[in-house]
Order: C-alpha cells, then structure tokens, then sequence
C-alpha cells in the first residue's frame, strides 16, 4: 500500500519541481509555436516548387545538370589545357566543354552557356579565359541554387511537420490533463487535510514498528500463521511463504526461532550450525534460497493508503484490519486505527478526502488553476489551440 507518509514526501517534492515545471515550455504553447512555423516552411516551400514549376521543372534541372557539367571539365582541364602545354588535353577539353554547354536556343540560361563556349574558344588558353568562362556561368548558377533552396526547403517542411505531429501528440495529452483538473475544481482546498493525515501518518508509523517488533520476537512459525491470516484479510496484500520454506518452519524445530535467526544459522559453516539445527542441510536448502523473501517482509501491507480510499470503503477496511493488527500492534495503534475509522463515518470525512486526494494529484501550478477557477478556461484555451493544429496539419499534407 502507498503510505500516509510517503505521500507526505511526494508532495514536499512536487512542492519543490513547481518552480521548475514553471520554466518548463507549455505544450499548448508550444503546439501553437510548431503549427507556425509548419505553415511558413509549407508556404516557402510550394512558393519555391511554384516558380520552379513556372519555369518548368524540366528546363530548370537541364539547366542545373549543364551549369554542373561545365563546371566539372573546367576543374578537370584548367591545368592540362592552359599555354602551350598538353595539346591534346586542349583538343579534349574543347570537344567536352562544346558538348557540355550545348543547349537549345530557348533552354534556360542559354545566353550564359554560349557565352561560358566563346570564352575558351581560342587557340591558346589561359587561366583568365578559364576565369571568364567560369564567371559567364554564373546566371546559370541561379537554377543550382534554386534547387538547393527547393531541396532545403523539403528538409525544412519534413521537420516542422514532424515537430508538429510531437507537438500535437503533448497537447492532446496535456488537454487530458487539463480536463482532469477541471473535473477536480469541486475540491475545498482550504479544508484542514492535516486532520486526515495526521492519524493516518501516525497509525502507518506505529504499525511499521510494531512488525518489525512482531518480526524480530515472534517465532518463524507464529510469523508464517500471522501471514497466512493476513492474505486471508480482505484489502491486505502480503506475499505467502514460499511451499518449501513453509514446511521446513512447520515440520523442524527450528522454526520456533525468529526468522533473523533462521537468517544467521545460514550464514553459519556445516561445524557450528550443527550445534543449532538437527539438519543444517535442510534448513540452508529451505533457508538461504529465500533469503531476499524474508528480508523483504514488513509491516506495509498493513498501511493505509494516502490519499485514503472512500469513508464507506476505507471503514470496511479497518473493520478488517482491527483483528489483524490486534496481533501485532499495542492498544494505542489499535486506538488510532479505530480512530480513523470514526473520521471516515464523519460528515466532514468527503470533503477532507476530496480535498487530499486533489492536493496530492496536482502539482502547485496545477493547484493554483484550481484555487483561481481558471481551469475550465485553460480546457478550452488548449482545446482550440489543438483544433488549430490538427487543422494546418491536415491543410500542409503532402
């Protein structure tokens, strides 16, 4: 069971992050933020493909391939063709070069191209007409570039749609959030929850000590019989002893020692453990495989919860465990126990439960929603921002 005072140290820590949460981007926000900027790369984008397709897309990447091309027999033969060196690399590099930037009269940078040709159509080259060539290409560059921009706008679409789907995905959860909030505006936050919790936080301490008591003076046998009675009570959730370690406690006399003892004759050597226990086999065979089993055992199946469960439900509770804890536990932890089970009778018990229940959900800027009334405002907020961005996500499919 989760217990009064652990849930007394979640709220000191969720008090602690509220500041924290505070900095933290608002998924509605942020949702509104990521549609934005998912609509601008949209529009950049098919404003590009748009001229693009104005050109002709064709046209555009002919132009591209061909602005490439030159380029790349200019870098290939600047340093072979030049002077009067190589020969035949001038005859190579003029035949590839011709062939490059021969295009149609009406393709696109056609001007460029022809003029790129009669810039190294000499006899005789030199760098500079390999420089003149290169900057007679430069109007044709544009179409390279507007395929680069085209490319990263694509990039940029991609990413901001996909920051969109993750934005949309927080939002939804975070207007679940929100509406569970909402749902939780009937809580009287004023209420003194402390006349709740204190009984609770003292019975839970008070049973916890008393088992670790039971624990270390009862015998194995009797600690077995009580959690055996104990996974018979309705709302307690133990774990039973493992068969072997059940029947070795029942049928040897070793189980009339407490169980930390049973731990320590297992951690003895074969010599001295005969001294204890008739047969130091079957006690480390039953014994020392469960060890984490026992070590484990404590008195929290027999906590309350916090926050408490209904006043109906939680009285029918300690109806049940009022015997069982009898057992283990000194008439004052039975007196807080039977305590509780008057205030869950109480007419002011709903209202203290409600009241804890939503302070132990909610963070402080949660809370805070609540206490101003303004969570049904920020429902709605955060719904039409969803429907906005479900809207452009729909609008900027692809």
């Amino acid at each position: 069971m989760v217990d009064a005072d652990g849930g007394t140290a979640d709220r000191g820590t969720a008090d602690g992050d509220a500041a924290g949460r505070d900095a933290e981007p608002d998924p509605v926000a942020e949702a509104g933020e990521a549609a934005a900027r998912l609509r601008e790369r949209y529009d950049e984008l098919r404003r590009i493909e748009a001229r693009i397709a104005d050109l002709g897309r064709d046209r555009v990447e002919a132009a591209a391939d061909t602005y490439r091309r030159a380029h790349r027999v200019l870098d290939e033969y600047e340093e072979d063709a030049v002077g009067s060196g190589d020969f035949e690399a001038y005859v190579r590099f003029e035949g590839e070069f011709a062939n490059a930037v021969d295009v149609g009269d009406d393709a696109l940078a056609a001007d460029a191209f022809a003029a790129a040709d009669e810039a190294v159509d000499k006899k005789r080259l030199s760098e500079r007409d390999f420089d003149a060539a290169r900057e007679a290409l430069e109007p044709a560059g544009e179409y390279v570039d507007l395929l680069g921009d085209r490319d990263e706008a694509v990039d940029d679409y991609r990413a901001a749609r996909k920051a969109a789907r993750e934005a949309r995905k927080s939002l939804a959860a975070r207007v679940d959030e929100l509406r569970e909030v909402a749902a939780m505006a009937d809580a009287d936050l004023d209420a003194d929850v402390d006349r709740l919790r204190e009984p609770v936080e003292t019975y839970n301490e008070s049973v916890r000590e008393s088992f670790d008591e039971f624990y270390n003076s009862a015998s194995a046998r009797d600690a077995f019989a009580f959690l055996d009675r104990a996974d018979a009570t309705p709302f307690v959730d133990v774990d039973v002893p493992p068969t072997d370690l059940a029947d070795y406690v029942a049928e040897y006399e070793a189980g009339e020692e407490p169980l930390p003892t049973l731990l320590e004759y297992a951690d003895y050597s074969n010599s001295k453990l005969e001294h204890y226990v008739d047969d130091p086999g079957a006690l480390r065979t039953a014994v020392a495989v469960h060890r984490t089993y026992i070590e484990r055992l404590d008195g929290e199946p027999l906590t309350l919860d916090w926050p408490p469960a209904a006043g109906d439900e939680l009285a029918y509770e300690i109806d049940e465990l009022i015997p069982l804890v009898s057992r283990v536990a000194d008439d004052e932890t039975v007196a807080t126990l039977r305590g509780v089970r008057d205030l869950a009778r109480d007419d002011e018990y709903e209202r203290l439960r409600r009241a804890a229940e939503v302070r132990d959900a909610l963070d402080e800027p949660e809370l805070a929603l609540v206490r101003t009334g303004a969570a049904a405002d920020r429902v709605r907020e955060a719904e039409r921002t969803l429907d906005i961005v479900e809207a452009v996500l729909a609008e900027t499919e692809r």
